[in-house]
């Protein structure tokens, strides 16, 4: 039996279950074909589980330096096992909510695998899907007006270093570990990366990063790179960059070895784990792609501007397209692609405006260019950085470390990027964002009064810093 839909989703992740949700506020008959759980990546094996061990390392080391503000404890230690346990109460809760919304909007949920199929006895166009359910019942055969690919993404490996889930992993095998590491070698200092370091090293573990890149988390300024790198090497993180892993040299036994090419020289590193964090690569395969004309680029799907490919009734939103694989940019094209499906015309989604967010310790956050791209396109920059150091919000916190950024243009003095490490950022570049959005200038943000005592004076005094004009500095 085949059943005619307005929308159907390949994906329930968040990019999928947020245009499922747009879809059915817009009137149209929409259905969800989600193989695992709804929710998808961010919710059960990235975005939600990984902050919610960082926030359990974070307390744990907060409560080992309590002393400093006067607060006597006992031994502290962590119960690995009921860290795991809060984590996968956080993401059952929410499963439900996402689960309940399903149910709220009407939207159908086809457990199983989707696979696009071509020009058949149910459309002279590509675009049937077949259903292979999960509980092996018979396909489902679903016939929709229009298609959304938002299959996602999984971690990306390297030769030889496949995840066997005793000494390798990905992310994916290490939000379930039973037990913390002793010592764990993590290849690839990019944001997952430096979150798991950062994470480990506060659970107590022993962490080297070895980083191909000459710094960590390189897509960030490099300032915001600098401070990351003496803020892990604070922890005791093992930073090494400008490094080559040789996957080939990987020895198991007791433990793990691996060699990497360090400047010319090759040099060994042991642990008693390794984390493979070098990016993620979409889900194409098996999704029926080539019964259609859809373009792959790097083995990521091709769009334009309203996410269509080159079957214009079909779509694909978030990870699967490349891009920033961020959970909230997947939302926002999910939204983007719905409303052009139902004629609504849509505003192109503007890349610069999207917030980014590392949620290590500290956390570090940024919109828009950094210093070096906003020159790269021809910009006569200023900047003004200010330090947590002089903020009082800070120095009651605890956490000092750290600064707020603010690049600009010289002559339209149009705010160009905004960059920050320290403290909550992560929550306070919001603002940053909506200045952006607003086409603020450092004057304007500055002569928004910001309460005091709170972090956010730091942006404040930061925008004063742009024109040499900072109080408190």
């Amino acid at each position: 039996m085949a059943t005619e839909y307005d929308l159907v989703i390949l994906g329930g992740g968040t990019g999928g279950y947020v245009a499922a949700i747009r879809a059915s506020q817009l009137g149209l008959k929409t259905a969800i074909v989600e193989k695992g759980k709804l929710g998808g990546t961010c919710l059960h094996k990235g975005c939600i589980p990984s902050k919610a061990l960082l926030r359990s390392a974070e307390v744990y080391a907060t409560a080992k330096k309590s002393e400093d503000f006067g607060v006597t404890t006992g031994e502290v230690g962590v119960n690995f096992a009921k860290v795991q346990e809060r984590k996968e109460k956080i993401v059952e809760q929410l499963h439900r909510g996402v689960q309940h919304l399903m149910k709220q909007g009407k939207i159908d949920i086809y457990e199983g695998l989707g696979r696009i199929l071509g020009p058949s006895i149910f459309s002279p166009m590509p675009g049937t899907i077949s259903v292979e359910m999960n509980n092996g019942e018979e396909n489902e055969m679903l016939i929709p007006k229009n298609v959304i690919v938002a299959t996602g993404s999984r971690p990306r490996t390297l030769p030889g270093l496949e995840a066997d889930g005793q000494y390798v992993m990905t992310s994916d095998e290490a939000l379930v570990m039973e037990d913390l590491p002793k010592s764990i070698i993590i290849v690839g200092g990019g944001v997952i990366g430096i979150e798991w370091a950062s994470m480990l090293a506060d659970f107590g573990s022993s962490v080297t990063v070895i980083e191909y890149a000459d710094r960590i988390v390189p897509t960030e300024d490099k300032e915001v790179s600098r401070e990351m790198q003496r803020a892990m090497k604070k922890k005791g993180v093992k930073i090494v960059t400008s490094a080559k892993v040789l996957s080939e040299s990987l020895q198991k036994g007791d433990g793990v070895t691996i060699s990497a090419e360090v400047k010319g020289e090759t040099k060994e590193y042991s642990a008693e784990k390794l984390l493979v964090s070098v990016g993620r690569q979409a889900n194409v395969e098996g999704i029926g792609l080539e019964n259609t004309d859809i373009q792959l680029e790097r083995g990521f799907i091709q769009t334009n501007e309203y996410f269509q490919t080159k079957e214009s009734h079909i779509y694909a939103i978030g990870d699967v397209i490349g891009g920033l694989q961020l959970a909230h940019v997947a939302s926002h094209e999910g939204i983007v692609a719905v409303e052009h499906i139902a004629g609504q015309d849509p505003h192109p989604i503007d890349y610069t405006l999207v917030s980014k967010c590392i949620y290590s310790s500290p956390e570090a956050a940024s919109v828009g260019l950094t210093e070096d791209e906003a020159k790269e396109k021809g910009h006569d920059v200023k900047t003004g950085k200010f330090s947590f150091k002089a903020i009082g919000k800070a120095l009651v916190y605890g956490e000092s470390d750290g600064f707020v950024k603010i690049v600009a243009d010289k002559e339209t003095n149009d705010i160009l990027g905004v960059h920050m490490i320290g403290p909550h950022v992560t929550d306070m570049i919001s603002e940053a964002g909506l200045a952006k959005v607003l086409d603020a200038t450092p004057w304007e943000v500055a002569h928004t009064i910001h309460p005091h005592p709170t972090l956010s004076e730091a942006i404040g005094e930061a925008a004063l810093a742009v024109d040499g004009k900072a109080i408190h500095s």
